[in-house]
Parts: C-alpha cells; structure tokens; sequence
C-alpha cells in the first residue's frame, strides 16, 4: 500500500496522472452538478488537435510562494518571463513563443481578463491569485475559440470554480530575501445541506524588491459561494486586487550596469539639462543616484511617492444547467471594476506641456517648473458569456460566445508646482474611451472510428471601438468597427499509447488604444494570424513524450520601427509580412522510484520579411530609415528551454532542481548585436517536506533557493538609437534579475 501511494505520487510530480480527487463514483453518489461547463467550453480536450499544457492544483501549490503568474508558467514550454522588481513580485511580464501579454489570451473561469484597451495582462491586479486557482489550460498558437482578446501567441484559462465536498483550512505563510512576504488564508465550508459551498481566500503580499525602491504592497481576496442540486448550479465569485507599487519601469542604462565609466559620463551629458539629445532626462538631482547606487540595482526614480496604485474588483455570477444526459447549458455575467493612478514628480516640466502660460516673476515668464502629477485610470468592464453543449456517443458540439462593453476614463491632474501658475485641481486632459466586443463560436467534434477524430470551429467576431480624443491630441477622435471571421480545423489519430494531430487556426487581432495616436492619415490595420500545429504526443506508465512543430504567418503584424507619428510620438507601424516557425520538445521520465526527469526545449525562427527602421537625426533634422532584410523579431530567443530533476529520498520528502535556459534575444526588429538580450541560464532549488498529525490535514515546508549559481542576467530592456555627431548612437537599457535569493515557506492545511 506505501509502495502504491508512493508510486501515484511521482506519476503526479510528472505529469502522468493528476493529482487525487474524490473518485468518479463517491461524486456522483451526491447527485449534484459539479462541471464547470463555463470552462469546458473554452478549453481544449484530450483530442482536440490543438497544442497544450495542463497543470493541476499540487504542481500550482508546490511553487507558489509569492511570485507573480507568469513565475508559476515558467517550467512550461516556450515561455520567458520577466520582472520589473528583479525578483518576480510587482509587475511581471510573460511571452510566449516570443509573444507578449497584449498577443495572448487570458481568461477567468471564461471571463475575459485582457484589459480591453491595452489588451495587456497585469497579473499585479491579481495578488496571490494562485492560491484560488485549481487549473490552469495553456494553449500556445491560436488555440479554439475563446472569449475576449485574440490569441496570437497562446491562451491561458484559469479555473477556480472547484467543489470541495468537506470542510478545510489552510494558513500559508511564506518569506525571503528582500524582505518578501507572503500571508494566506482559506476556508471552506464544504457541502452545507447538501447543496450550499462557501470558500475564501484573504491574501498579503509584500517585499522590498531587488531593484532600489521597486517596492510592492499588494492585498487580495477571493469569495466563492455555490448552491447546487443534480442538473444545476449556481455560482458567484467576487476577486479583489489591490496594488501598491513603486516605479521601477525605465529600467538600467546599459553604460551603468556594465560599469562602463566614460560611457556613463557621456550617457550624463547626453541625458543632462534642455535640449538633452538622449532618451532620459537626467537632472542635477539625480546625478548622484545615477553614479553612487549600485551597478544592477539602480532605479531612475527617486521622488518618495513615485508609486503605481491600482483596485481591481471582479464579480462574477454563473448560472450551470445540465437539461438532460446530453445537453447542458451555461451563461455567465461578469463586472470587472477597476480605478487607480500613479503619480509622478517632473523636474523641470514645460507649462506648455500642460496648456498653460507659466508666471510672471521680476518681469520673466518662468517657462518650466517642477510638479507632481497623477495620471488615473477609472474604468467598468462588463457583460455576458454562454455556452451550450450537446453529446452524444462520439459527438460533441458547443455553441458559445459573449457580450462585453468597456466604458474607460482617462485623466490627470497637477497636485503640485514649485513655481505655482497651476489652479487647484488642475485637469490637463480628460478622454474617455468606449469598447464593445462580440463573439459567437461554433465548435464540432467527431469521432469517426476508435482511432480517428476531426475537429472545426468557427468564430465571428464584433468590434466597435470609440476613443474621445488623447493625452497629446485631445482633438483626436477615432471611431473604428471591426468585423473578424476565424475559422479552425484539424484531425487527430489515437493509436496504443500514442496521438497526433494536425490543426489549421486563424485569428484576427485588433490594434491597442496607443496605436491609433497614430492620426488620422496614419490608422493602423488589424493583425491576421495564420497557424498550422502538427503534433505527437505518447504515454506510458513511467514516461511520456511530446513533439510539435508549428508555423505561424503574420499579416500586418503591429511593430515598433521607430517611426514618429504626426502628434510625435513613437507608436507601432504594420509589418506586411512575418512569420514565426518552430518545433517544441518535451518528456518526463520515471527512471526509478526515487528519481523522475522531466524538461522542455524549443527551437524557432521569427522573422520580418521586409523591416524599415527609423531614427532621429539630431544633426539634420528629421528621420533617417535603414532597410533590413529578414531580421529577428525582438525578444524572440531561438532556443528556451527548462528542465527539473526530482529525487525523492524518503516518505513525504522530495528535492526538484529546476533550470531554465533562454538563448539571446534582440531589443528591437534589426537584428543589431548592439542591441540585444544574452541568452542566460539559471539553476533552482526546491526542497519539500510534508508532516502529517491527527488534527492536522498535513504541514508542508518548502525551501527555495533561486538562481543558485548566482548568475548575472537581463531577460527584458529596451533600446533608443539616433543621429547625433555623424554617426549612429544607441543606448540600451535592461531590467536585471536578483542573483542567488531564498524563500522558505509553512503551508498549515487542516
């Protein structure tokens, strides 16, 4: 019997079962309806020809100390994350294959959770959000039909609508190098007269950051209360995140963090006083902290309050009905409430800037002056989703989509000035935006013989997008509508132990608010994805394999080229042509009782076909434009890859060495040595011990050494070149990543 559990317990560390749930039969004893149609109706199945990843709640648990969503995915395949803070708690980003936030899909329970005008993911409005969540689905590629933003990279659903049948507690409390913190605690009432659930969640995170002053405050908590019987279930969830952050967004001049003092002395010069040729205004003020901090912790900002504060509420209410063995039913409605602001200090700021004279002292008019300003988000996001879903021995059908508006206000305000000549409260811009977005899908699975499968799906898609005017051009209105039509299909072959498959997906991408800043003679088109996955896949008992090869062609992709719009500002440009290939590798093997392996590697190319770069010439005024001829698409690495050796020496124990390798990466579409990411790789260490007691579910400690080599690297920057002096100038600057740091964690379940 020891042996036995000991052997479930290495199939679920890798991947070959899940973790252990109440039996099929002890559940339907309950007669109640416990499927998460809402889910289901987005995310791929077994034989869905599509390529994806699953975890389950133990593999979410056991590294979720803290660390923000994107720093739980990194072991998956094809995926590189990054944080501004420099130890992954703040704001994070994730690509996957060399996709960003604003490319990839996300959802909540089905809900949509891309910011609507960005179509970014912030997973900072979202603390602790991990320990609410029993599964999470990536799709990478198009994926199926989903609800929301479209999927250029991959889609990522999370679930936490779970049933838990008795009463549990849990206290975890985790803590680390600089100062970090992580308090939870859960409940759950388990079944109450048979039809009644109640769970929560209460959440702090907080830690001091790697970079100076990269501090975070982040609080959160979760309610979920469900009534059920045997064909229906009612469910609402209210999710609340609340952020405190300290700037650390303009990252580290690259003549700072390589030490290169006469670069550094020139970087000052180019960067000091008006009239300053560089990217960043450097002031007297700041001098010192730009030559005294340290070489990889330094933060451009130093004003006390120089901070991000955002409150981000989720309701949710859904509605689950089985009609008979065949056919079910669900329908979501969702608000998603969000306001905050962050707040600035300005050395030196023009009045004009702000559509104002300055004062008039001694006979002068002061033109500039130092100020604090906060500039606020005050949003509603609401509306609906469904999904009906019939099967019948070897077919399924869904049919599904939603409905959701995005009412958006955009304004600043002064609170203060050195010199004065502001009113009080002092609005310098004020512009609302409006989205509405609607989708219906049809998706169609048969199963033709034992063997044979196919699969299609359909999508039409609505945008209407109104935006009332911008920060530096108030007059600007633009009123757009889109009208997307996405079609997907693909077969699979089951055989003894093994699957393949081979898809066909198509998606449509709307341009991001900033992008139509653009003007009216310079509006951007939308993006159109065109996705083929062929893939393999086997499992035995003590192993499993998986190979996938895809090519993904862009249409009018959306890049960065440098190019100022006609309010100048840097906005991004269509590509005609580009394209994404590669071939995906991953296993997991059982080599004995005590000892599992498992790992992933990716190779790609990423192209532009055609790419025209743009500078400013300083010297002559204007832009200069460079023709490349198939350059990399930045901070897209030809080789990731992530590994974890697992040795369990005795009952309850195990130590897991998790390694990542990211190969270089280019800071912008020119493929330019100067202008790049190294390719770096890191070594973990995890050490779990469980206790169990009579009164006590079980007591897990969980020890995590990061980066244990120490390693010195920089998976996210950014770059500035211009003309200046006859020759090209670039300035690169880099977010580094903490060297050799600890979190230790108790995790208390009763």
């Amino acid at each position: 019997m020891k042996k036995t559990s000991t052997l479930l317990c290495l199939m679920a560390a890798t991947g070959i079962v899940h973790a252990q749930q109440t039996p099929p039969k002890e559940k339907d004893s309950l007669r109640l309806f416990l499927q998460p149609v809402e889910v289901k109706a987005l995310r791929a199945g077994e034989k869905a020809p599509f390529t994806k990843t699953n975890l389950d709640k133990k593999q979410i648990e056991q590294v979720n100390l803290g660390q923000d969503l994107p720093f739980i995915l990194n072991q998956t395949p094809s995926v590189t994350i990054n944080s501004d803070a420099g130890n992954g708690i703040g704001y994070t980003g994730i690509h996957i294959r060399g996709t960003d936030a604003t490319r990839i899909n996300m959802t909540l329970n089905g809900i949509p959770y891309n910011d609507a005008e960005s179509q970014g993911t912030y997973f900072v409005d979202l603390p602790d959000f991990a320990s609410s969540v029993n599964s999470i689905q990536i799709q990478r590629g198009v994926g199926t039909s989903s609800n929301g933003a479209g999927a250029f990279g991959a889609t990522i659903n999370f679930s936490t609508n779970e049933f838990n049948e008795k009463p549990y507690g849990e206290i975890n409390n985790s803590y680390g190098s600089f100062n970090s913190w992580k308090n939870t605690v859960k409940a759950g009432s388990g079944l109450i007269d048979g039809h009644f659930t109640i769970d929560a969640r209460l959440s702090r995170i907080s830690s001091d950051g790697y970079i100076d002053r990269a501090s975070s405050n982040l609080k959160s908590f979760y309610l979920s209360s469900a009534w059920m019987d045997a064909h229906s279930s009612i469910r609402f969830n209210i999710i609340e995140g609340t952020e405190k952050t300290y700037q650390a967004w303009n990252g580290i001049p690259g003549a700072k963090l390589f030490g290169d003092k006469a670069a550094l002395d020139q970087h000052y010069a180019d960067n000091a006083g008006p009239g300053s040729q560089g990217y960043l205004y450097v002031t007297p003020a700041d001098s010192l902290n730009l030559y005294n901090s340290g070489r990889r912790t330094y933060n451009y900002f130093t004003y006390p309050n120089q901070t991000d504060n955002y409150l981000q509420n989720h309701f949710q209410l859904f509605f689950n009905h089985q009609v008979n063995d065949n056919l079910s039913f669900n329908t979501a409605a969702f608000l998603t409430r969000g306001k905050g602001y962050y707040e600035e200090y300005k050395e030196q700021d023009a009045y004009a800037n702000y559509g104002l004279t300055g004062p008039v002292y001694s006979g002068d008019t002061l033109s500039t002056t130092d100020l604090i300003r906060q500039q606020w988000l005050d949003n509603y996001f609401y509306g609906g989703i469904f999904s009906l879903q019939y099967k019948q021995k070897g077919t399924q059908f869904t049919l599904g989509g939603g409905w959701d508006k995005y009412d958006g206000k955009h304004y600043a305000f002064i609170n203060w000035t050195e010199n004065g000549g502001v009113p009080n409260g002092y609005t310098y811009y004020n512009v609302p935006a409006h989205k509405t977005d609607f989708n219906i899908y049809g998706k169609w699975q048969q199963q033709w013989t034992t063997h044979f499968s196919t699969f299609a799906d359909v999508q039409y898609r609505h945008i209407s997008y109104d935006l009332e005017g911008f920060e530096d051009d108030p007059s600007l209105m633009v009123f757009t509508h889109y009208n997307f039509f996405n079609p997907k299909a693909g077969l699979t072959y089951t055989g003894h132990e093994w699957q393949a498959y081979l898809s066909y997906s198509r998606a449509s991408h709307e341009p991001n608010r900033t992008d139509y800043e653009a003007g009216l003679d310079q509006q951007p088109k939308p993006e159109t994805l065109n996705d083929v996955e062929l893939g393999y896949e086997k499992k035995t008992l003590r192993s499993s394999f998986g190979a996938t090869f895809y090519y993904m062609e862009y249409k009018n992709q959306l890049a960065l080229t440098g190019k100022i719009n006609d309010v100048g500002q840097y906005t991004r440009s269509n590509v005609p042509s580009s394209y994404r290939m590669g071939i995906e590798l991953q296993g997991s093997s059982r080599l004995a009782d005590w000892f599992t392996v498992s790992g992933n590697i990716a190779f790609s190319q990423n192209k532009i076909k055609d790419y025209t770069e743009y500078i400013d010439d300083y010297d002559n005024g204007g832009q200069k434009s460079y023709f490349h001829s198939h350059p990399d698409i930045a901070f897209s690495p030809a080789i990731v890859g992530g590994a974890t050796l697992q040795f369990f020496p005795f009952p309850h124990a195990e130590i897991g060495l998790p390694a990542k390798y990211v190969s270089k990466e280019y800071l912008d579409n020119t493929q330019n040595e100067g202008r790049k990411l190294d390719g770096y790789y890191t070594q973990d260490l995890r050490l779990l011990y469980t206790l169990k007691f009579p009164m006590v579910k079980e007591i897990d400690f969980i020890f995590q050494l990061n980066n244990v080599f120490n390693r010195k690297y920089e998976p996210n920057g950014y770059t500035y070149s211009s003309f200046y002096g006859g020759q090209i100038v670039t300035e690169n600057f880099y977010f580094p990543m903490a060297g050799t740091n600890v979190m230790f964690a108790v995790n208390i379940k009763i």
